[in-house]
């Protein structure tokens, strides 16, 4: 379908402005590919395409004393280069890496990984596990929303009218403290997830687990934060048996369908072990190991 109305902003009021304006058919671009996609399957309605990419911070990324600043539209390209990110947030890094070929990743973005709301995407368990923060600009002005309550459902998100994700916030992790995400995928690359899991881990001077969460995705219609499984491996020393209960409570939280790239119980049983393995890398982290 072609592009009938292109409009680029040139501030966050503007965007608002022409997001409340507009009607049903207006899409924003942050990467842009899943619009294409999306573009082809639409009706015979106009197609309004609302470019964010020349906004002021919605492709950049910085980091200070208090967190990270992520602007939703910084391509995985620049995500995933950056050593600094990567030093503090490896886990959600490895995700966004995830995210198509080394042609899409210069296009395809946290931010438009997470509004598209696939209950596959990658960067979301990743984004639930480090306490991530919505901005999201309105009419009515600035709110903030947690990460796990930004999606509602299969490509739904709790943004109204006229709103727009400003900025991704992540506070700096506690010491003691990293992450990892782990995917399961039929093919070897450039593939959607059957399962995927994301554990944040920290750790006391004794290798005692002081505080975990949990959160796992491409098993319901939206990523799921896990407080079972992270009650699961918080006090623990995270053996074997902690990290089993952790596994199984992932389990027992997920809702998956069945399909050609997976049954149900299948996908169940592998984000189990997702978590349990994602676990111990982000433990295997924290001693530098």
């Amino acid at each position: 379908m072609a592009i009938t109305d292109y409009k680029m902003p040139q501030s966050l009021d503007e965007a608002v402005q022409i997001l409340a304006s507009s009607g049903k058919n207006i899409k924003v671009l942050a990467g842009g590919t899943d619009l294409i996609i999306q573009s082809k399957s639409q009706s015979s309605d106009p197609l309004q395409v609302l470019d964010i990419k020349s906004l002021k911070d919605m492709t950049s990324a910085t980091i200070d004393g208090s967190g990270m600043s992520l602007g939703p539209a910084m391509s995985c390209a620049e995500f995933t280069a950056r050593k600094d990110i990567k030093a503090v947030f490896p886990g959600l890094v490895e995700a966004a890496y995830l995210i198509g070929s080394t042609q899409v990743q210069g296009r395809a973005s946290v931010g438009g990984n997470l509004c598209n709301a696939s209950p596959a995407a990658d960067t979301i368990p990743a984004l639930i596990v480090s306490n991530a923060q919505c901005i999201i600009h309105g009419p009515d002005g600035e709110r903030t929303i947690a990460v796990e309550d930004f999606v509602t459902g299969v490509g739904t998100n709790c943004m109204g009218r006229g709103e727009l994700l400003a900025q991704i916030k992540i506070a700096l992790p506690a010491p003691g403290t990293s992450d990892a995400y782990l995917r399961f995928i039929p093919r070897s690359e450039m593939d959607i997830a059957v399962a995927g899991a994301g554990v944040r881990i920290t750790l006391d001077s004794a290798g005692c687990c002081t505080d975990a969460r949990v959160a796992i995705g491409a098993v319901a219609t939206t990523a799921l934060l896990v407080p079972e499984a992270a009650k699961a491996l918080i006090g623990t020393m995270l053996d074997d048996v902690a990290l089993d209960a952790a596994a199984n409570a992932a389990s027992a939280a997920s809702k998956p369908i069945s399909d050609r790239r997976g049954t149900a119980e299948y996908r169940r049983h592998v984000v189990g072990v997702l978590v349990k393995r994602a676990a111990k890398i982000a433990a295997e982290r924290v001693k530098g190991e």
